[in-house]
């Protein structure tokens, strides 16, 4: 009963606007098929709000999961190969997401390894989205599964509150100076930041207000 409580507490800071969520996966735990990650770096996505985000234009079979309840994983192909794992945010129907950008290995390292040959350092064996993926094992079948559920192969747990450093998000062409992506500072598994080179030269940024991504 105790951890279904904690279960359901956890949904509802998932549940909320996406910055806060995001907030709260950094240094989350995210278990799969015997891997475990602590999330060091993340990007929040606002929806129809958001050129950036799939789900600006609406509602598609592709983007369906963001649209549903919070906590479940969201997944996409990144050039045709790499497969990226986002988290649902936010009420129903309002298609918020945040992005995993790259997380530390706690856990079933052997089993990382072995998806990721020829990686010698730790620290790059999950990061950058696609390599998380891969690092986890995750496919394209994942989509949509429920991170929160018992009787889930992904599961999900948040963490204690850690401090966090904000900047813009990496390689997006649109709404490129928004100060969307968080990482945990210290950790060498977070990603280099690349500006997109389509993106326009660098004007003011967007001030998130630390609830609106």
């Amino acid at each position: 009963m105790a951890d279904e409580r904690a279960r359901r507490a956890e949904r509802r800071v998932l549940g909320s606007d996406p910055m806060t969520a995001a907030r709260a996966l950094l240094g989350a735990t995210l278990t799969v098929r015997g891997a475990s990650v602590r999330i060091v770096e993340v990007e929040a996505y606002r929806g129809s709000e958001d050129p950036a985000s799939h789900a600006f234009r609406g509602r598609t079979p592709r983007n369906e999961v963001m649209f549903g309840p919070a906590g479940h994983l969201y997944v996409y192909r990144s050039y045709g190969i790499h497969i990226c794992m986002n988290v649902s945010a936010g009420p129903n129907g309002i298609g918020w997401a945040v992005l995993l950008r790259s997380g530390e290995i706690i856990g079933g390292e052997e089993i990382v390894r072995g998806r990721r040959p020829g990686v010698a350092d730790d620290h790059k064996l999950a990061r950058g989205p696609g390599n998380l993926g891969s690092a986890l094992g995750v496919t394209m079948a994942d989509a949509g599964a429920d991170l929160l559920g018992p009787g889930s192969e992904l599961q999900l747990r948040l963490g204690d509150p850690v401090e966090f450093a904000s900047g813009p998000r990496v390689g997006v062409s649109v709404a490129a100076d928004r100060p969307w992506r968080l990482w945990i500072p210290g950790s060498r598994a977070v990603s280099v930041y690349r500006r997109s080179p389509r993106a326009p030269l660098p004007g003011p940024a967007t001030d998130a207000g630390g609830s609106n991504p």
